[in-house]
């Protein structure tokens, strides 16, 4: 029962619970942690409606002609990068 207890707490948890599900079915316990969260979050669900989103547009580009020479400046990338690490690295 602890382990429940601390999913209902625990969005980083929970968002890479539903992450992890687009890609393989999710195991018995954590399919049941992450409905326990998903009652009491309302970001969470948020959060999944939004992934859907992002995901099916993602799959539209991919599928779709890439307009040719679009490249990203460098500094924009190296910017980038440093958000990402920062966010990564945020407790």
């Amino acid at each position: 029962m602890n382990k429940l207890l601390k999913i209902l707490y625990n969005c980083r948890k929970a968002t890479f619970m539903i992450e992890k599900r687009m890609v393989k079915p999710l195991t018995v316990q954590e399919n049941l942690e992450l409905r326990m969260h998903l009652v009491t979050c309302g970001v969470c669900r948020l959060y999944i409606q939004q992934s859907r989103k992002i995901d099916l547009m993602v799959k539209q580009i991919l599928n779709s002609t890439p307009p040719a020479n679009i490249r990203l400046d460098e500094d924009f990338k190296e910017e980038l990068k440093v958000r990402i690490d920062n966010e990564l690295n945020k407790s």
